[in-house]
């Protein structure tokens, strides 16, 4: 019996072996690749092609057709009923071998035969605003009804006009992002119709007009990013049925009101930026709720209020809590010291008074404190090992009343802009962080310019000469660079970056290599941020809002040591106004053969002349 099973198990093995190889043959003569396309969609797909780069291009180069052996690079097909059919196109220089948009590039409407697009995609395809406008307004989107799942325009500063409202119509949309682009007007209420979205990012525009309530419809949303745009009103009570919402960046626009205490709703949100808004009316209470947050900052806000309304203990997984220039008053809590993941803390430019909790200087994730521009008072109780690691990432300049420990075994680890404790002037070797006035005694920085650099004084210059800190032009990405070589910096310079809605990031060369940085050296956001060279080496500069430093934001500066080079200080770097100081605290700075030397120069130029 048991010899007759045995033989019925080999029987089946074999049917089943010879099974397997009949379908894995049968699979080798049905290939994928030879399907066919049906006629009238690669029609469709080619014509809407050459609208976007140019009747130059045919297809000729594709075989058999566009999803065959050699597909268009950013164009993937699906296989239905046996059938090619277009699901993903992709234009613009995402790739080395993408297709590239023609000056003239322009919607077909042959896009809209496309049957089963999925996804459509444009990057840094409508460049031009001026020469060649594009609009979106009045194209048959509701062709996409059934099929459309993902729609980008990013970077595209030469598409204007208003966003359809035939966008409702695309109820299986998932994923709406508009990046960077010209577009403008009031957001429409339709928006909030298309039930389906997980990610709406309409950031770097000129949206204006208050948000839409219709978008509290938006149950399943995950990312919603309308930051850098010219939105108005207030917060809608909406903003509390976004339950399921991960990110939320509202920063750089013009909202105001109070914060509403439903926004405590958002249990699942680990992003908050509310940053430079016209918001008021204190923290609401219920931000201590918001125990998934990572990341709040609500900086640049004409706030008020105090931090001791929040339980700030049971923020447990918060790392970045920025608050600075808001106007809060009080003192700091003590509880902020038991969130112990906080790596980031910004409380800068406010009217804090009061003694900081030493417990501060113990959280094991900290790297990056600001406290300049308060009233705090006191000693502050942080050992020499905390200012050594910290270096410029700690900031507490512009405290009249706080001074330091003075028993430093080195006066390079000193907070800069804080005075000993045993001492009463509040100044150091180097660069005043006063403010330069035109009281008697300060140097006028115009007619004394040639005398600063011959006696190699910090000489103070202007980031992008009159343009500043912004993105630059397409054909002109390496303007910051070009200022760069243009200029030579020694030891003892300041930069001053002047800028708007946008931040100044130091980061490692690999991360200037990627464009972000999670952990930056340096950081500064408050539109006029300075910085000053205390050593010789390499210096690499980024900007910190998104797709900024990929369009060439960003600059190398390499500063050498000076024929006197000044002794170090630390931390002298501050995202206040600064300047150079008085005139009699820099003579202080020079030795005497320096300006016997620089006297007899001067003396045998006038025999010259």
């Amino acid at each position: 019996m048991k010899e007759f099973l045995t033989t019925i198990q080999c029987v089946v093995l074999l049917f089943l072996y010879f099974s397997n190889v009949f379908v894995i043959c049968t699979d080798e003569i049905v290939d994928p690749s030879l399907a066919p396309m049906e006629k009238t969609e690669q029609e469709a797909l080619y014509s809407a092609i050459q609208g976007f780069v140019g009747n130059w291009w045919n297809g000729s180069d594709l075989y058999p057709d566009p999803c065959g052996w050699t597909p268009i690079q950013g164009v993937y097909c699906d296989l239905y009923d046996g059938l090619w059919y277009v699901s993903d196109i992709n234009i613009g220089p995402i790739y080395d071998n993408s297709l590239w948009c023609s000056p003239s590039a322009d919607f077909s409407h042959h896009l809209f035969k496309l049957k089963h697009l999925k996804a459509l995609s444009f990057f840094s395809c409508f460049t031009s605003p001026n020469q060649n406008p594009v609009t979106i307004s009045n194209l048959r989107w509701e062709k996409f009804t059934h099929s459309l799942e993902s729609l980008e325009f990013r970077l595209n500063p030469g598409l204007i006009g208003t966003i359809p409202t035939t966008f409702g119509n695309l109820t299986k949309l998932q994923s709406l992002v508009l990046l960077e682009n010209g577009l403008s007007g009031k957001l429409p209420m339709e928006i909030g119709y298309v039930v389906n979205l997980r990610k709406l990012v309409l950031s770097g525009n000129h949206f204006l007009g208050q948000i839409p309530l219709s978008l509290g419809q938006l149950s399943d949303l995950l990312i919603l990013d309308s930051s850098r745009n010219n939105l108005s009103g207030s917060l809608t009570l909406a903003f509390g049925s976004l339950r399921s919402l991960l990110k939320l960046d509202l920063s750089n626009n013009m909202l105001k009101g109070d914060l509403p205490g439903e926004i405590g709703e958002l249990k699942n949100l680990t992003l908050l930026d509310l940053g430079s808004n016209n918001f008021s009316g204190g923290l609401v209470q219920s931000l201590g709720e918001m125990v998934s947050l990572k990341e709040m900052v609500i900086s640049n806000n004409p706030l008020a209020g105090d931090l001791n309304n929040i339980q700030w203990e049971k923020l447990q997984n918060l790392e970045v809590l920025d608050l600075s220039n808001t106007g809060l008053r009080g003192n700091i809590p003590e509880s902020l010291a038991e969130m112990e993941k906080l790596r980031f803390l910004g409380l800068n430019h406010n009217n804090l008074s009061g003694s900081v909790p030493p417990r501060l200087a113990s959280l094991p994730c900290i790297s990056t404190l600001y406290l300049g521009g308060n009233n705090l008072t006191g000693e502050l109780g942080f050992s020499e090992e905390f200012y050594r690691k910290m270096g410029r990432r700690f900031g507490a300049s512009n405290n009249p009343n706080l001074c330091h420990i003075a028993q430093l075994s080195s006066t390079n680890y000193a907070p800069y802009g804080v005075k000993p404790c045993n001492q009463e002037s509040n100044s150091y070797k180097g660069v005043s962080n006063e403010k330069m006035s035109s009281t008697k005694g300060d140097w006028n920085s115009t007619n004394n310019s040639f005398l600063v650099e011959s006696l190699g004084l910090s000489r103070y210059s202007f980031v992008g000469g009159e343009n500043g800190w912004q993105t630059p032009k397409k054909n002109d990405r390496r303007v910051f660079n070009n200022w760069a070589s243009n200029n030579r910096f020694i030891v003892g310079d300041t930069l001053h970056f002047k800028y708007e809605k946008d931040s100044v990031l130091v980061v490692t060369e690999e991360e200037y290599e990627k464009c972000h940085s999670a952990h930056p050296v340096f950081f500064s956001n408050n539109g006029e941020t300075v910085f000053h060279f205390d050593r010789p080496g390499l210096f690499y500069f980024i900007s910190g809002v998104s797709g900024h430093c990929e369009r060439g934001q960003k600059m190398i500066i390499k500063v050498l040591e000076g024929a006197n080079p000044p002794q170090p200080a630390a931390n002298q770097n501050s995202t206040t106004d600064a300047s150079r100081g008085s005139a009699n605290r820099m003579f202080a700075a020079f030795s005497i053969p320096t300006l016997v030397l620089f006297m007899v120069s001067f003396i045998g130029l006038v025999f010259v002349v």
